[in-house]
């Protein structure tokens, strides 16, 4: 009815009276009898204003049923005269002989009221003609031809569906049933490709409904129809196909020798859902006018019903995955307004804050009131741009628990609908969080601890390894000093002291002791334990001076080191000790990764170069026994060693100390024999 309704404010002239006898019948049955009175009177007039003269004489009939039902017999008489002369109009005869034996006092009384002539309009929306010799034909009479009582059991029969399957059953029985059809197809679009969702087929009385989904290129039909009719939005009926027509082409008419089709598009709100198919292989002109109106007025409804039912199924969806969601309490979840009144929330939310589902239903729970006062300023500005925008980004707050404790959240809201007072609110519990983040934070301090600890350990453990070599580079100065202080005593101590000769001693005696104070002072700087303290420092000079450490013992294992050291390298900002650490600990692995080399030299080149951007890089090259490549990474990592009795820290600790720096460590197999340690670092900005 509410359909009609709105047909008749749109074209009143065509709608206005199918709409007001609809709603006279509704009324009598409601029994609201003074409107069933006047709806009945103005359908009338409606009717025989505009030319419609059965529905003019289907309105007589019904006034004289509902007039007779409450004992007006005059009343009633003149309605059915009325009636009986609409039909005699319009050439009803079946109608006519009904009436007659129904009601014999009708027979030769004139009519008490004037009609006017018989209006034969053809609706808007009449498919364009399809003429293809004496198969060819155009879609037929006008909706004002037909019944209305078959309009409202057919409107009824298929709005009153809001369940898919009962709906496409319902239609596909109706659509069989009223228009003599042998088989038929529901097909409708997903995402703008046609799928036959339906086919129903009919033998004797009995009607077969069965639900499909196949594309129609796969399924038994004729495609040049349908796409015509899906291209056009237009309808195609060919009262007999096997006649020349334009689509006689076509595959399947010509296999399987159908006779009559009719295809209809299925639209609603100018948008095209599908089409409905109709055949009969045995008969030509099964879809004649009449039953064409109920099809047209049966795909109108369903192209309605259809779209209501896919929106209902959808909200049905939605509402099925947010209640799947709020139930699986896999995060808290409340309703609420904006007073502060907390409308719905489920388990999680509940327990979250250790009240009971009695709070929620009390109505004591207010959301405001769980929070904070600390906390209230920050929810107030959310809640303003709650409201200017509708939805609002996540942010930490805290609430009250039950027992005056306080939990640490982070709260997502949005509101319904624009304008709207109710909105849900997404909240997780960051309790468990916090108490990591503090664990977090006391574990980084002990191991921060630890890692210099072992980072002295390993210096230690490096600089084990050169004690020979150190020792020789320190014994060699203070021996050189006690032979020049032994000839500086002969030099003074003769009849002739020679003290050009003796000073010449002396110097030599000072510079020495140079020497050995320069290797106890690196060997300090190296063993000392201290924390970190980035310096601008010159890289090639750092490196220069841990190789006068290591050059004895790369000369005690035949190692034949040499270095290609970038002139005018731009200094950076660095640690010096651990930056001094990292090339000890490569250029040993280096030696002892050459010390089983026999067959070709042993070279050990150490090379800084600029890199891209702001890198600067470092390189140490042997040519040893190489890495391999499927433990590349893993040399890197914590206690992993290749060395009998190694720590397996020197690698993990030297890449802690480059990334700590901006940079990164890595090591890769040479095109020849050996392997290169290169890492990165950052020029002084």
């Amino acid at each position: 009815h509410r359909q009609l309704e709105v047909w008749a404010e749109n074209c009143p002239e065509n709608f206005e009276n199918r709409a007001a006898l609809v709603g006279a019948e509704i009324a009598r049955i409601e029994g609201r009898s003074l409107d069933a009175m006047d709806l009945y009177e103005q359908a009338i007039r409606s009717a025989r204003g505009n030319g419609f003269v059965p529905n003019e004489a289907l309105a007589s009939e019904l006034a004289a049923r509902f007039y007779a039902a409450r004992g007006f017999e005059k009343i009633a008489n003149a309605y059915l005269r009325d009636a009986r002369y609409g039909y005699l109009r319009w050439g009803a005869d079946g109608k006519l002989r009904q009436l007659d034996n129904l009601y014999p006092q009708l027979k030769g009384e004139a009519p008490t009221l004037l009609s006017t002539p018989v209006r034969h309009s053809r609706s808007n929306d009449m498919a364009a003609s399809l003429v293809g010799g004496d198969g060819g034909s155009t879609i037929g009479t006008a909706v004002d031809q037909l019944d209305l009582a078959t309009v409202i059991r057919v409107s009824q029969a298929v709005s009153g569906e809001i369940v898919s399957e009962k709906l496409i059953d319902m239609l596909m029985r109706t659509a069989i049933e009223n228009a003599g059809a042998e088989r038929g197809l529901l097909i409708l679009l997903r995402d703008v490709e046609p799928w036959i969702e339906a086919e129903a087929t009919s033998s004797g009385d009995a009607v077969t409904v069965r639900l499909r989904e196949e594309f129609v290129s796969n399924a038994a039909v004729p495609e040049s129809i349908v796409h015509y009719v899906l291209r056009t939005q237009e309808s195609v009926i060919l009262d007999d196909a096997s006649t020349e027509n334009s689509f006689s082409a076509d595959p399947y008419i010509r296999r399987h020798n159908v006779r009559s089709i009719l295809c209809i598009p299925l639209i609603n709100q100018a948008k095209l859902i599908g089409l409905l198919y109709l055949e009969n292989s045995l008969t030509p002109h099964v879809f004649t006018p009449a039953r064409i109106n109920v099809l047209k007025l049966l795909a109108s409804q369903a192209a309605i019903s259809l779209e209501n039912t896919r929106l209902y199924r959808d909200l049905e969806k939605r509402e099925a995955k947010i209640r799947r969601l709020v139930d699986a309490n896999i995060m808290a979840i409340f309703i609420w307004n904006f007073e502060g009144q907390i409308i719905e929330a489920n388990e999680a939310f509940l327990h979250m804050l250790n009240y009971s589902r009695e709070d929620l239903l009390s109505g004591r729970l207010n959301w405001k009131d769980l929070t904070p006062s600390e906390w209230r300023d920050l929810t107030e500005r959310a809640v303003a741009r709650l409201k200017a925008t509708g939805t609002l980004k996540p942010y930490e707050k805290e609430y009250f628990r039950n027992d005056g404790s306080r939990v640490p959240v982070l709260v997502g809201s949005a509101v319904f609908e624009e304008g709207q007072n109710e909105g849900v609110s997404f909240v997780l519990d960051l309790s468990e969080q916090k108490r990591a983040e503090d664990a977090l934070r006391r574990s980084q301090a002990h191991l921060a601890e630890a890692q210099a600890e072992l980072a002295h350990v390993t210096r230690v453990t490096a600089l084990g390894e050169l004690t020979a070599s150190i020792a020789h580079e320190i014994s060699q100065p203070l021996a050189a000093v006690v032979t020049n202080a032994d000839a500086s005593l002969r030099w003074l101590s003769g009849d002739s002291p020679d003290l050009a000769e003796a000073r010449e001693a002396i110097r030599r005696i000072s510079r020495d002791g140079r020497r050995a104070g320069d290797v106890i002072s690196r060997m300090r700087s190296l063993f000392k334990k201290a924390g970190a303290s980035k310096d601008r420092l010159d890289l090639n000079e750092a490196i220069e001076e841990v190789i006068t450490l290591t050059e004895t013992e790369a000369r005690r294992n035949k190692v034949a080191l040499r270095t290609e050291l970038a002139a005018d390298l731009p200094p950076i900002m660095g640690d010096r000790v651990q930056l001094q650490q990292v090339v000890v600990n490569l250029i040993l692995n280096a030696i002892e990764a050459m010390a089983t080399v026999k067959d070709r030299e042993r070279d050990l080149v150490i090379r800084t170069q600029l890199g891209e951007g702001d890198e600067i890089r470092v390189a140490v090259r042997d040519s040893g026994i190489g890495v391999d490549p499927l433990s590349a990474e893993r040399i890197f990592d914590a206690f992993h060693t290749t060395k009998p009795g190694g720590l397996g820290m020197g690698l993990s600790i030297s890449r802690s100390i480059v990334e700590s720096h901006g940079g990164h460590l890595w090591a890769a197999s040479n095109d020849g024999p050996g392997a290169t340690f290169q890492f990165t670092l950052l020029r002084c900005q």
